[in-house]
């Protein structure tokens, strides 16, 4: 068995989810373990992951208490002020234990460089998973640009400064990287969330989550404002207005799970939309296995133009037809397993939906065409390679020949 990184410790830092829960994440520290690197990771106590300390997988996890969710400054500076506190205090810790020769960090936020410029002087170098452009995403979140966007600017800045080398998620944060951040397009590799098939397996659809009704059209992601729920609302509504065939899924959790429940009984779209929450990957494939179209409703913000959605790779794992708003890289991940409504215009949205519904042979082109793109050339097979290869070419510059 090929082991190129044996004999090497790499401690990955998250703060903003927990692992194994965030499968980006978990899948780059099992691929790295498997090609014999010693893996340890620092994250968050959250979402039912509350355990201190356990081995999985051969991979050692340690997590930390953090704050609530943060939705106002005040609340940032708690959070990661007490994830710096943490990550300085674990790493130290995980060092003492068996010194690491990497740090890879994935934001958000961009303060991890912080943790990795302690260790620098003993010869660990940094290395930075691009996850989010925060940038965009304090926009996205605050539309307004203030003393609190520059200082996210600066720190974005000093996290490209301070790595030997970049992981970017697709080529619109490779661009960032090179331009934005300055680094050497040669130090920059993409390495896209590919789903895992084995994880993402088809199954029978099942009746029970169509609540009586035809047709069933499924959401999987998180509950928040940037990720358009209330767009999808809107739509649903325009559907209504035209046929009540048709069951809406929503499956994920959020800080904003609550509103929406709420949003949905005040338009009386109660009966037709079914709020799922967090749940086990048993349920979660059960429900998109059923759907006959699965949405993306992101809103047309330029953290989504250029951000890659997982959810979109998981509805083309699963033969899922897609409607989505015309966004740059959901474009890109999905092209004709997609239609595409113009920006912000519910209506249209519904529209595609129900072009889709109708259809039921260009529903099955579209979702052929999407699962053999990902079998073909998104899947987490085709992109671990590509992560052992920015490890041996770009961090520990190993020569096998």
């Amino acid at each position: 068995m090929n082991m190129p990184l044996s004999g090497k410790h790499i401690l990955i830092i998250v703060e903003n989810l927990p692992v194994p829960f965030d499968r980006r994440v978990w899948q780059e520290a099992n691929t790295l373990s498997e090609s014999g690197a010693h893996v340890s990771i620092i994250c968050p106590q959250m979402k039912g992951y509350t355990r201190h300390y356990e081995v999985v997988n051969g991979i050692e996890i340690y997590r930390h208490p953090l704050p609530l969710e943060a939705r106002v400054a005040i609340g940032y500076l708690a959070e990661y002020g007490a994830a710096i506190y943490w990550e300085i205090k674990l790493a130290k810790q995980i060092y003492r234990k068996l010194p690491f020769q990497v740090i890879h960090g994935c934001n958000p936020p961009d303060l991890i460089f912080l943790t990795a410029m302690l260790f620098k002087k003993r010869g660990v170098e940094y290395v930075f998973d691009h996850h989010d452009i925060n940038p965009e995403l304090y926009l996205a979140k605050f539309n307004k640009k203030g003393l609190f966007y520059k200082i996210v600017c600066f720190l974005e800045k000093m996290t490209f400064k301070y790595s030997i080398a970049s992981i970017a998620t697709n080529e619109s944060y490779k661009q960032i990287a090179i331009k934005r951040g300055g680094m050497r397009p040669e130090n920059v590799r993409v390495v896209r969330s590919g789903p895992k098939l084995e994880r993402l397996k088809l199954m029978p659809p099942n009746n029970k989550y169509l609540n009586g009704r035809k047709y069933l059209v499924g959401y999987l992601g998180v509950i928040g404002k940037q990720e358009g729920i209330e767009l999808l609302l809107q739509s649903i509504k325009h559907i209504l207005d035209k046929r009540q065939d048709i069951q809406f899924a929503i499956v994920g959790g959020g800080s904003d799970l609550a509103l929406y429940q709420q949003m949905s009984i005040d338009h009386k779209l109660g009966d037709y939309v079914d709020f799922y929450g967090r749940v086990s990957d048993r349920v979660l494939l059960e429900v998109l296995n059923s759907a006959d179209v699965c949405v993306n409703p992101d809103k047309p913000t330029e953290m989504n133009n250029l951000s890659t959605m997982n959810k979109i790779m998981e509805y083309m794992a699963l033969k899922k037809p897609i409607v989505q708003y015309e966004l740059k890289e959901g474009r890109y991940s999905a092209q004709r397993a997609s239609l595409y409504a113009k920006n912000n215009d519910t209506l249209d949205f519904a529209n595609k939906i129900i072009q889709l519904i109708s259809d039921k042979p260009e529903r099955e082109k579209m979702g052929e065409f999407g699962y053999q793109r990902v079998v073909n050339e998104l899947s987490w097979d085709h992109e671990s390679k590509k992560l052992i290869k920015f490890y041996k070419d770009l961090v520990f510059k190993i020569n096998i020949s």
